[in-house]
């Protein structure tokens, strides 16, 4: 017990290195409500596009709003194979040393690769709840008079976001997790920090085993807040 105790000390209490690891934490979860921002609002803009080009293609539109829409879904295309396509460290580099060479700010080159990243993922989650949106509710809302976008909006959307959230958590956790390869390009997260700690002490066990119970008890703590506010909208559907 004495040589546990010990090893705490030198791990965490001595030269306040525990602060690494809470400096660690500070970044992990910066770069991940950031990333996650980017990745919901282009993951929306992307699967309305892609189901808005499914579902009017051939019907309604016209002219050049047809092309229009064309267009943005073959840049959508492109774009999902791309990033689905390639790991996300490989685009972490790319962002670092060759995109954003010259930012100053690792943290906003994380959450723009990360941002990006999830954008893929969260249009594919969130087409996939728009489309188990039954079709009749579409044919409800445009019999009621309402527009091709007002029916998305007030009706479809609403519904589809509810069939998404627990796909929507899933990736927030697997978001909050890619975030520990960002030491890559020098930036000192939660992982980074267990492993400089590893790195200054030569003892690997601590430090990494309470990086993973960090991490562990993070993804503890969303899951619970998601079947809270499952329990809720399953409460507000029965009403």
């Amino acid at each position: 017990m004495n040589g546990f105790a010990e090893k705490f000390y030198q791990d965490f209490i001595q030269d306040d290195r525990w602060k690494f690891i809470v400096n660690g934490l500070k970044i992990t979860l910066i770069v991940t409500v950031f990333a996650l921002l980017i990745g919901v609002t282009i993951g929306v803009v992307v699967g309305i596009i892609r189901c808005a080009h499914d579902q009017q293609s051939g019907k309604e539109l016209t002219g050049y709003k047809k092309v229009i829409l064309n267009i943005l879904n073959g840049l959508c295309h492109v774009y999902l194979t791309v990033i689905r396509g390639t790991p996300a460290l490989v685009q972490l580099l790319i962002m670092y040393f060759i995109i954003m060479v010259s930012a100053k700010s690792k943290v906003l080159v994380a959450v723009l690769t990360f941002g990006i990243n999830s954008g893929a993922y969260v249009a594919e989650v969130f087409r996939g709840g728009i489309m188990s949106v039954d079709k009749g509710q579409m044919e409800a809302g445009r019999s009621l008079g309402l527009s091709y976008v007002q029916t998305m909006t007030k009706i479809v959307l609403p519904q589809a976001f509810k069939a998404s959230l627990p796909a929507l958590v899933n990736e927030l956790i697997t978001l909050l997790k890619e975030t520990s390869i960002c030491g890559y390009i020098g930036l000192n997260e939660l992982t980074r920090g267990g492993d400089i700690i590893r790195g200054t002490t030569f003892d690997a066990f601590l430090p990494l085993i309470g990086v993973a119970l960090i991490y562990l008890a993070i993804v503890l703590l969303i899951s619970y807040l998601f079947s809270f506010v499952e329990r809720g909208l399953r409460k507000s559907d029965q009403h």
